[in-house]
């Protein structure tokens, strides 16, 4: 235990370093705890010392909050209470000291790393791309618990603190500076000089906490009238948002709420007292789980590095989203046949760089970078040298099949090509290849550059290193990758086609567009099938259901209806009618295409109910997800549950499908599907795996 290092200067200014030297990233553990209390805390009654500076020793992290990974340890609340107090009661004495305390803050300052800067007097941060700050806890469940709920507010506005807190969203130094987050923003090289000058400078002056003016709107709400109108409405609002599945952002605002009507200490001891509840939440421990399982599949495989220079072949918005992702690696290259889909990925590129520079998570140094390591190519030689292809064109068959037999005649016998598909098996994309052993699918979701999944599919002549290969530049791109198996729609793809198919029998059935979607996104998707089949586009959709029903015909009833649809023009949001009508401007709310129960020939039918239509839906997919582990489409519980939320959007508070039959019981979930399936649905007939479970009464998770 030595986290901290302090360094007295003679004028009487008190460096304090923090350095984990376990974790690659400083957090708040009990033993930082005890370092504080043994080593810190009497330096507040030390007259010698005249000020303080925290600052971290970390490369990019100042501190990143709690240790998460102990939260998944814990099963007591009781022990996540007492720590959370103790430091709430640590920061308090920071706060209320009359020394200067400056917080030098350089990376992440996340969390509890947050609320530590909040109990300094003074904040000063680097303009460095990496320096972020956030109160994220709303992500996993719970709410800042050592004063956050408190402090940010004071700081920033009850309303931007009410936004960050309930978002969880991450604010760059320039965009907390001028919200008074911060209080100045410095060079990285003379973080902690200035710090130091700072201290001394307060030193010789009351010290005293910067708080916002308030807004005449925020003057307002400390009127008890006003207060209770405007906290009532902002809980519908969340209510509404949420659709009542978290219950974390309502404490928060509880807490919020407290500070304003009963004092900071009333409200302190709120926090406290939530945060126990709230850890024992199903929600809290589906997220936890969520987070950790997500990060642990970003890691790279023993003994590979990303490649030293990637193509993209096809200049479409997948293949140029692909090529984005991968700009902060190794030089790119876009090839297409076509100059105008060149120069539109090009603009695309160039126009997100822009945008990130604005935002500043990139400086204008490494715009330039990027920018001078990219290129387009209408010359497949000009690929020929890349270490790593991905071929991202049209979905066909025998168009893959094709590109991938004019790149094996010019590139590297070292190079690996991967095939971006979401459904095309990798094995026949492969079949007349001269190296199959170095042919791989990798399916990116839609917009890749911002979806955080991969789904590397691997076929059975695939080698152990390309698929390591692979593996590495996907988490060098950031993405959780899960491996899955060269079967029909792989694992999303097929359990994803199931779900949406169950939408159109159901309409087939009476059941209406508007239920349909308000009924899956009440049980937290964040849009609704119907929907998001206009967005993905109903040709799309048609074209994949038609595969996969060809493949699985003996157990799925295939829905015809979008085959229908097409031959009257609508394809969804892109030919501006599908299952909804919508406008030019995509801000204009969409209306119902009523048109559309035309094409169904069963409407007259009695309606299934709203919990009909939830159970049917969920259950498609549950069974579905259950058989692809049964058969070895995937290798574990995890992946499918991963690959379901993040890829697909199940709902992260449950936790995926294998969590959900965990937390309904293998039992349940068996009766559940043996009074669904009849001849007329045979997909609902239980997977034997589910039977086994709910016999042997175990649980895919403990």
């Amino acid at each position: 235990m030595d986290e901290l290092k302090i360094k007295q200067l003679e004028n009487g200014i008190a460096v304090v370093s923090i350095d984990d030297q376990e974790r690659t990233v400083n957090t708040l553990t009990p033993d930082l705890l005890l370092e504080f209390a043994e080593k810190i805390v009497p330096l507040l009654e030390n007259p010698a010392v005249r000020a303080m500076v925290f600052i971290s020793a970390k490369k990019n992290t100042f501190i990143a909050g709690a240790d998460i990974k102990l939260f998944s340890l814990i099963d007591d609340p009781n022990l996540v209470i007492r720590v959370d107090r103790a430091y709430s009661r640590l920061f308090s004495r920071f706060y209320n000291c009359p020394k200067p305390l400056v917080a030098a803050i350089h990376g992440a300052a996340l969390g509890g790393g947050l609320e530590l800067a909040l109990s300094c007097g003074f904040i000063l941060a680097t303009d460095h791309p990496k320096t972020v700050f956030g109160l994220p806890e709303v992500k996993l469940g719970i709410l800042p618990a050592a004063g956050g709920t408190q402090r940010l507010p004071d700081r920033v506005g009850l309303f931007r603190g009410l936004e960050m807190m309930l978002t969880g969203r991450h604010i760059r130094a320039r965009k907390a500076l001028g919200m008074d987050l911060v209080d100045e923003v410095t060079p990285h090289e003379s973080l902690l000089d200035r710090a130091i000058e700072i201290a001394l400078v307060l030193s010789h002056k009351n010290k005293k906490h910067r708080k916002k003016k308030r807004s005449f709107m925020e003057s307002i709400v400390s009127l008890p009238p006003a207060r209770k109108f405007v906290f009532n409405k902002l809980r519908k609002k969340v209510i509404l948002k949420t659709r009542g599945n978290y219950p974390g952002p309502l404490k928060i605002i509880d807490c919020v709420e407290t500070g304003i009507k009963n004092g900071t200490k009333a409200a302190l001891k709120q926090e406290i007292k939530d945060i126990g509840e709230l850890f024992a939440t199903p929600q809290c421990r589906a997220l936890v789980w969520l987070f950790l399982t997500s990060q642990g599949l970003k890691t790279q495989p023993d003994g590979f590095l990303p490649p030293d220079s990637i193509a993209v072949i096809g200049a479409g918005l997948m293949g140029s989203d692909i090529a984005s992702t991968s700009l902060s690696l190794h030089p790119v290259v876009v090839q297409d046949n076509l100059k105008e889909a060149l120069e539109r990925s090009e603009d695309r590129i160039k126009t997100g760089l822009k945008k990130q520079v604005r935002s500043q998570a990139i400086t204008e140094d490494e715009q330039k970078k990027r920018l001078a390591s990219f290129k387009t190519t209408m010359d497949k030689n000009d690929i020929a040298d890349s270490d790593f292809i991905i071929e991202a064109v049209y979905e066909d068959l025998e168009l893959k099949q094709r590109v991938l037999a004019e790149m094996e005649k010019i590139i590297s016998p070292e190079a690996v090509f991967a095939s971006c598909t979401s459904a095309l098996p990798i094995s026949k994309i492969a079949e007349k290849a001269l190296h199959p052993e170095r042919v791989i699918g990798m399916h990116y979701f839609s917009p890749a550059h911002k979806m955080p999944l991969l789904e590397l599919v691997a076929h059975k002549s695939v080698s152990e290193q390309t698929v390591n290969k692979a593996r590495s530049l996907a988490a060098a791109q950031g993405k959780s990758v899960i491996q899955v198996k060269d079967e029909p729609g792989f694992y999303t793809t097929r359990i994803f086609a199931l779900y949406l198919n169950e939408a159109l029998l159901l309409l087939a059935e009476g059941a209406r567009i508007d239920i349909i979607d308000k009924t899956m996104k009440d049980f937290g998707y964040p849009i609704g099938p119907a929907a998001l089949m206009d967005e993905v586009g109903l040709d799309v959709i048609a074209r994949v259901a038609n595969d996969l029903g060809k493949s699985f015909s003996d157990r799925w009833k295939l829905s015809h209806v979008t085959s229908r649809m097409l031959g009257a023009g609508c394809l969804g949001r892109k030919s501006q009618r599908g299952f909804y009508k919508y406008t030019e401007a995509r801000k204009k709310k969409k209306r119902i295409n009523h048109n559309i129960y035309s094409f169904f020939s069963d409407t007259a039918l009695r309606p299934p109910a709203v919990s009909q239509i939830k159970n049917r839906l969920v259950l498609a997919m549950v069974n579905e997800a259950a058989l692809c582990l049964q058969e070895g489409v995937i290798s574990s519980p995890d992946d499918g549950d991963i690959g379901a939320v993040l890829g697909l959007g199940f709902p992260p508070f449950i936790g995926g499908p294998f969590h959900y039959i965990d937390s309904k019981g293998a039992d349940v979930i068996l009766s559940r599907l043996d009074h669904l399936a009849d001849d007329d649905k045979p997909h609902f007939q239980p997977a034997q795996i589910i039977k086994n479970m709910a016999k042997s009464g175990k649980r895919f998770f403990k």
